[in-house]
């Protein structure tokens, strides 16, 4: 979903149309779909004003209009205040898409999160900051000067030597004032967030010799947890267990976020089956004891894995 539904958009008239099937077999075909048979929720003809380009520059058009007097109330109400849900929902909304690999899926919340983009930038026009041209050109400006090993004369075959090579360069950028985590999103989910920080203090060679000792650093503060004594400490304490088992899983090279996402996912599905399994058996699983449902998790679980 790119937003609410307006019913404040329904204003406009509109031309009903048989919608064809949308050409998946390509990006750009996704988006003419969508820019040409739906804006906010709302069947429109694209034979009426509502044709644009299937390009980035087309998207900016749309948002352009819809922000326009006698565009979208809902649209023309947005600030970058209100923005932001929506901005971390079509994410999390791609990241969904991404882990399902399903094309169809991806290529609709590429669409959704770029609209979010092409909103962005086009309030900031209306307020005279900037325009699309300093967004793209920054970035192409700053990928350039971070791949020296493709367009200079620096040498890096593996890619331990291009992150080194990376970090190194950002040092140097906004004045070499910012520390090495200073960048670190505020806003990212805190296993992504404490993954990211233990990358970056590992880059400046802050880290342990081996694995043996990430895993016992794990055991010390699980102990320490089991030894805490009032509530303040242990949320201290269970917070550190959680920095250090990221640790580990850094380690191990494994992503801690998609693993607990996974762990989720793997829940839901079985607790759902577990449902189902005592909803066929004439009975609810509220009303079963805790030894019943761990049979029917038995169940789940081997149903899943033999799938």
């Amino acid at each position: 979903m790119i937003g609410p539904p307006s019913a404040d958009c329904q204003s406009t008239p509109t031309v009903r149309i048989i919608r064809p099937n949308p050409p998946w077999h390509s990006i750009a075909g996704v988006a003419t779909y969508y820019t040409k048979y739906y804006a906010r929720g709302r069947l429109v003809d694209s034979e009426t004003n509502h044709d644009f380009p299937s390009t980035f520059d087309g998207l900016l058009q749309l948002v352009k209009r819809l922000r326009e007097p006698g565009g979208c109330p809902w649209d023309r109400e947005q600030t970058r205040q209100t923005m932001k849900r929506y901005v971390m929902e079509e994410c999390f909304e791609l990241i969904d898409a991404m882990e399902s690999d399903e094309p169809r899926e991806i290529a609709e919340e590429i669409g959704d999160v770029a609209f979010n983009l092409a909103f962005q930038i086009q309030m900031a026009k209306e307020n005279g900051e900037f325009e699309e041209s300093a967004v793209f050109g920054t970035v192409v400006e700053k990928l350039t000067r971070r791949h020296p090993h493709v367009f200079g004369d620096v040498e890096a075959s593996t890619s331990d030597e291009v992150l080194a090579n990376w970090r190194q360069i950002k040092k140097t950028e906004h004045g070499g004032n910012k520390g090495t985590l200073a960048g670190v999103p505020m806003s990212l989910p805190a296993l992504a967030q404490a993954q990211t920080i233990q990358d970056r203090a590992a880059g400046m060679g802050f880290d342990w010799e081996d694995q043996e000792g990430v895993l016992a650093k794990v055991n010390e503060e699980l102990g320490e947890l089991a030894e805490a004594e009032t509530p303040q400490d242990r949320e201290a304490e269970f917070g550190d267990l959680l920095f250090s088992m990221v640790n580990a899983a850094r380690w191990m090279g494994i992503d801690a976020e998609s693993a607990l996402r996974g762990t989720d996912k793997r829940f839901l599905q079985r607790f759902g089956s577990m449902e189902q399994m005592a909803d066929a058996d004439g009975t609810t699983l509220a009303e079963l004891d805790l030894e019943q449902k761990e049979a029917l998790w038995q169940r789940a679980k081997s149903a899943a894995h033999a799938e």
